[in-house]
């Protein structure tokens, strides 16, 4: 069947790419990789499945339960939860393996399916290629008392709101925070964690149908949080995506806090509170050179990764730093959590606005942004973006001249033909101007 896994499980458009018929085999075939590779150690195992409020989820979730349940593994749902909450609970209750119906920040026509292992880790590439080989495969059907069972779980939600709650120390009394919930699955975890702290909560776009998540709000449209927390008069807004792994802020004067920025105030937090692991932060190539500066200027030190939360995971696992995430707000705290999470990102920005007694805009300077400009070239021969001479001279060349005062980076799609142009310089005119010529060599040199 070819490649199927993305950097973020399945995904695709519901009930065409991404069928009830694929959801049964995908879980199958799970089932049987993980039992195989010794992740259920000879004993009857156990699952957690849980979705976002999308429409399709409810016909994926009973075929994932299906597919589970055949292969012989008791399954408890969890209803909708986010994606983060899930990978806690597949950890509390010592499941397995943990699924999760999502697809996150995608409009509501896609889905997908999220594999977790024991402790609610990300599955590594091989045993997802393993997942891919066995796919509609013969095999002995359980059945009689071997075949799995299925029940509810719902008290699960309650346990991850205590959790995110727990996992600072400070108080939220007296501050008003406005969520854009994205009609997802943060509906009742966002604003039941920020009133179990003593905020008073706001919130728009919480009222979930199966048809408006993500739609015009969320962290990929802020514009309506942005509005309310100024007509509110709050201290802050905090916008989720689909699934919650992800979190965007707004100050007092509505405006953007991107994912950079978060990542350089949390720093600051767990550099002062001495929970910095080797004093480093992990981000990808594509956070603003801002955060670099920012982060050296605190003694503090950049780690730098491919596009994508996976490979940001990967780098803070492989050298056991405790901080990570990207500029569109997938920002990982291993301290707290094994996947981004939205809810508990916002929970320590509000916090650390208590620790310091300064406004998020204030907390927010520490980073000044470079202008960057990204331009898509598209027709093009993307695979030898990086092998031809004379473009990658003319990157090298702007390179240097921008020196320490800006960056280069040139970065063909996973999945069109299509290379992207980023620069970042002191000015948006010469971001600009670079960015425009290099696009030009770009499709003079790569044209199909």
């Amino acid at each position: 069947m070819g490649r199927i896994f993305g950097t973020d499980g399945v995904r695709g458009l519901a009930n065409r790419d991404l069928t009830a018929e694929l959801a049964v085999d995908l879980s199958v075939a799970a089932a049987h990789v993980l039992g195989e590779a010794g992740a259920f150690a000879d004993q009857r195992p156990t699952a957690v499945v849980a979705r976002d409020p999308r429409a399709s989820g409810e016909f994926l979730e009973a075929a994932v339960v299906a597919g589970l349940a055949s292969a012989g593994v008791d399954v408890h749902r969890l209803g909708v939860v986010p994606t983060p909450g899930t990978a806690y609970l597949t950890s509390l209750l010592e499941a397995d393996m943990g699924v999760m119906i999502s697809a996150s920040h995608n409009p509501m026509p896609d889905n997908g399916i999220k594999f977790l292992a024991r402790g609610g880790h990300k599955l590594p590439d091989d045993i997802e290629a393993a997942i891919e080989r066995r796919l509609q495969e013969p095999w002995e059907r359980p059945t009689g008392a071997s075949v799995g069972r299925v029940g509810d779980s719902r008290a699960g939600l309650g346990a991850y709101v205590k959790h995110l709650a727990a996992s600072v120390s400070e108080r939220l009394d007296g501050m008003r925070i406005v969520l854009d919930c994205a009609n997802g699955a943060a509906h009742e975890v966002g604003p039941e964690t920020f009133a179990a702290l003593g905020a008073e909560v706001v919130t728009i776009h919480a009222e979930p149908d199966g048809l408006n998540i993500n739609e015009n709000c969320g962290s990929t449209h802020p514009g309506d949080l942005r509005r309310a927390v100024v007509e509110q008069g709050a201290d802050a807004g905090f916008a989720f995506d689909g699934d919650a792994d992800r979190c965007l802020a707004v100050d007092a004067e509505g405006r953007l806090v991107d994912g950079d920025q978060i990542l350089a105030v949390l720093a600051l937090r767990q550099q002062r509170e001495g929970r910095l692991a080797d004093d480093t932060v992990v981000a990808t190539v594509m956070s603003n050179l801002g955060l670099s500066l920012a982060l050296e200027e605190a003694g503090l030190t950049l780690v730098r990764t491919a596009v994508g939360d996976r490979y940001v995971l990967e780098a803070m696992r492989a050298g056991g730093f405790t901080l990570g995430g990207e500029q569109s707000g997938h920002v990982i705290m291993s301290d707290h959590a094994t996947t981004g999470d939205g809810v508990l990102t916002a929970v320590h920005l509000a916090a650390e606005m208590v620790a310091t007694g300064r406004q998020l805009s204030d907390l927010a300077t520490v980073v000044t942004r470079l202008p960057q400009v990204l331009l898509n070239v598209s027709g093009v021969d993307k695979d030898r973006a990086g092998t031809d001479p004379v473009l990658q001279g003319e990157v090298a060349a702007a390179d240097a001249k921008l020196g320490e005062t800006g960056r280069v980076l040139l970065r063909p799609s996973g999945t069109e033909p299509v290379v992207r142009v980023m620069v970042e310089a002191p000015t948006e005119a010469e971001a600009t101007e670079v960015a425009d010529r290099l696009a030009g060599i770009v499709r003079a040199q790569l044209a199909l």
